[in-house]
């Protein structure tokens, strides 16, 4: 097997490069071992909470055996990894377009097989980015001058790939007792390396944001990509390696889908986009939707959007979801520096079966007030936004993966520079606002969508506008792709 991280598409690895990128897979190997020689017992089990609705059955390793077999027929592999609820969300949205389609979905989390290697490495790296994370949301000099820098200069190099292949070596002998022809969509990156390096012989590589990134590359997969503007800086590695005009990808290693969305989202986009445009002309509560993510990162952005939509929420003009994930210390401090917020709000805490009821309950009748939802289970903390995004009205994000959905949204303050692209692409097409850098921004945005009497329909139309052109039918053009491998091998 050809060494990936001595030759990216075509350009070599400078030798001072490759050199760091063999110490960091040795250092790794120092601190974790290496369990490349090792049985890695594999079995299937059903998942719990998106099982029943997406037909998804999880992928355990290490964990001992089962007696459920693999459908080497319409089975296919979404491989990802935790690090926040990006990747998991996209997964499932490939999950959704999956089942849709009559295959059965497998869920394979790298970052779960806690007696691997794999998710030793793994776990190690995503600690650092949540560090890196939370720093930077408190220290702006850190932000400016490291953590902004790296997240958008950093992660374009191609010696930071040779780096990733090099760490991917290790995590691949969680494959080794996986049928070989089942297709695999990665998700991240790293799930799509480390399926190659294991021999997987249909591997899709599910490319996020809209910055191209070195980060991103697995030379060996079918690269997915949301937008054009991103296509095209993928296929000529575009800054990659400063101003050097490298060697391109080549043409079959591309493709352009669109936005990975779920297919329960597309289905009913036309008749969640007429219920949001009779809500405003009826004058009803406008509901945002509030996603907060990483351990409360930005909470003083969403404390102001709480502390400004009061007023409102009291008078009925607006209503409030809010969705802290798994991190129920986010809203216990947010009710500690808001105290109306609690006699303002519903929890709909850990019980799943109460979120479903409300979520449905909510397509067609009316909320008032403050709905809050915290669930444990990284599943229902995750699925719970997917749920909500179809009554809500306004989604509050930062420009990351769920810049892509097809619902309006505002966008805060990213984190990370390559976010920007999230929020700029959005804009373009008209299914959501400019990047909101600041508080003042935030707050006049949400007087327009509450005031203004063409932004918010404007946005509900041009939603209409990008399904009809087949924007948000990335994730079926995903699977098609990942089972097009198998079906001309």
């Amino acid at each position: 097997m050809s060494d990936r991280a001595a030759v990216i598409f075509g350009n070599r690895t400078a030798p001072k490069d490759y050199k760091k990128a063999v110490r960091s897979k040795n250092k790794y190997i120092r601190k974790f071992g290496d369990d490349s020689a090792a049985p890695h017992p594999v079995k299937i089990v059903e998942n719990p909470v998106i099982g029943p609705i997406l037909g998804v059955q999880d992928i355990r390793v290490c964990e001992g055996t089962g007696e459920i077999p693999f459908d080497t027929e319409k089975g296919i592999i979404v491989g990802n990894i935790r690090m926040g609820f990006g990747h998991y969300r996209i997964s499932i949205a490939m999950a959704s377009a999956a089942h849709a389609l009559g295959y059965q979905p497998y869920w394979m989390d790298l970052n779960s097989f806690l007696e691997t290697t794999c998710t030793k490495v793994i776990g190690a790296q995503n600690d650092l980015y949540s560090l890196g994370s939370r720093i930077s949301q408190k220290s702006r000099l850190f932000n400016k001058f490291v953590w902004e820098p790296i997240n958008y200069e950093g992660f374009r190099k191609l010696s930071y790939n040779a780096s990733d292949q090099k760490n991917a070596e290790l995590m691949a002998p969680v494959f080794a007792e996986i049928p070989k022809d089942i297709p695999v969509i990665g998700t991240h990156v790293w799930p799509a390396q480390a399926a190659l390096h294991a021999g997987m012989k249909y591997v899709v590589n599910a490319i996020p944001d809209n910055w191209p990134m070195a980060l991103h590359l697995a030379e060996g997969a079918v690269h997915t990509i949301q937008t054009h503007n991103s296509w095209q800086g993928y296929r000529i590695l575009n800054g990659m390696r400063g101003k050097e005009v490298l060697e391109p990808m080549p043409a079959d290693s591309l493709l352009y889908t669109g936005h990975y969305i779920d297919h329960e989202l597309v289905a009913n986009l036309e008749e969640d986009t007429a219920a949001r445009l009779a809500r405003f002309e009826q004058k009803k509560p406008m509901r945002f939707l509030l996603t907060i993510g990483g351990a409360g990162a930005q909470k003083e952005i969403f404390a102001a959007i709480i502390k400004f939509l009061i007023p409102a929420i009291k008078k009925e003009k607006a209503a409030l979801y809010v969705n802290v994930g798994d991190y129920k210390n986010v809203w216990d401090k947010l009710v500690k520096e808001i105290p109306p917020l609690a006699e303002l709000s519903t929890t709909h805490f850990d019980d799943w079966a109460d979120t479903c009821a409300f979520t449905k309950e909510a397509l067609t009748g009316d909320v008032t007030g403050v709905h809050a939802f915290w669930h444990q289970n990284i599943f229902q903390a995750v699925y719970a936004t997917n749920l909500l995004l179809r009554s809500c009205d306004v989604l509050v994000t930062k420009p990351s993966e769920l810049a892509f959905y097809p619902v309006p949204k505002l966008f805060i303050k990213r984190i990370g520079g390559h976010e920007q692209w999230g929020a700029i692409h959005s804009a373009e097409i008209g299914d959501g606002t400019l990047e909101c850098r600041d508080i003042p921004h935030t707050l006049q945005m949400i007087r327009m969508f509450m005031k203004d009497e063409v932004l918010f329909p404007d946005m509900c139309e041009n939603i209409r506008k990008n399904k009809a052109a087949g924007i948000y039918d990335g994730a079926y053009k995903v699977v098609k792709a990942a089972m097009a491998l198998k079906d001309r091998a």
